[in-house]
């Protein structure tokens, strides 16, 4: 009797592992693990791909939905204040703002279908699927309806200047085992430690997901600018103005005398 206990507690013990094992397996890598800027850079294109394993190596059946791939690229969370500017008399001032704690920097979506097909609202909204879902994390007790408003106004803000984007269809899957992806890094990117979320979607659910890391620094002269702005930052300002002050007289001594 305690032998088949035992067994009974271990077969308990194992059955979410086994259930787990019966679940299709996502691979990813990305094309580059690290990007730096240098004064010519101009931007990049990052290529996901990976491949999707299944238990026992059965593909789905015809009369299957096949799974579908969801790419997810965020850029480090920063904080960030809005000001909505109103016109008064004539005259552009700043009027409501609204901070927000952790909004990312960057933030690309890429599907092998629009997301709105794939999943209903509520994963969506779990894992920040589309620039509609993302959490914000507001530090505001503003009404819903100003928080939305600022909410929009910041992804506007950000889809126009290339730190925002939804790219649906731009998944690639062949064989219904391998896909790839490529999402566009903008000249203005920021500096930082980025992620890239894959997510295996089928029926409605996310079977599986995965993550990979990739860094984004600066490099070579721009590099020593930034580490000196932040870690000598008394220092790079008198140079700054010390630089600025030179150019200005040598600008004006070729000036007298031409």
């Amino acid at each position: 009797m305690v032998r088949r206990a035992a067994r009974l507690v271990s077969l308990a013990l194992l059955a979410p592992l086994l259930l787990g094992a019966a679940k299709p397996v996502l691979v990813p890598d990305v094309s580059q693990r690290d990007i730096d800027i240098i004064y010519s850079f101009t931007g990049a294109e990052l290529l996901l791909f990976g491949a999707i394993l299944y238990p026992n190596g059965d593909l789905p059946d015809e009369g299957e939905k096949p799974p579908q791939i969801v790419v997810v690229v965020k850029g480090p969370t920063q904080s960030i204040q809005l000001r909505e500017k109103q016109k008064v008399a004539g005259i552009w001032v700043n009027a409501d703002r609204m901070r927000y704690r952790s909004a990312p920097s960057f933030y690309a979506i890429a599907s092998s279908r629009p997301i709105e097909d794939l999943v209903d609202d509520r994963t969506r909204a779990i894992y920040e699927l589309g620039l509609d879902r993302l959490q914000l994390s507001p530090a505001s007790t503003a009404s819903p309806a100003v928080q939305q408003r600022f909410a929009d106004g910041l992804v506007d803000l950000r889809r126009r200047a290339g730190l925002y984007y939804e790219a649906p269809g731009a998944v690639e899957i062949t064989d219904h085992v391998l896909y790839r992806a490529r999402i566009t890094i903008p000249a203005r990117v920021p500096v930082g430690r980025f992620t890239a979320e894959t997510f295996l979607i089928q029926d409605g659910r996310v079977l599986a997901a995965a993550t990979r890391t990739l860094e984004i620094r600066k490099s070579g002269f721009e590099r020593f600018v930034a580490i000196a702005a932040e870690q000598d930052s008394l220092w790079y300002g008198l140079a700054a103005v010390a630089l600025s002050i030179g150019l200005g007289w040598g600008a004006g001594a070729l000036w007298r005398r031409f």
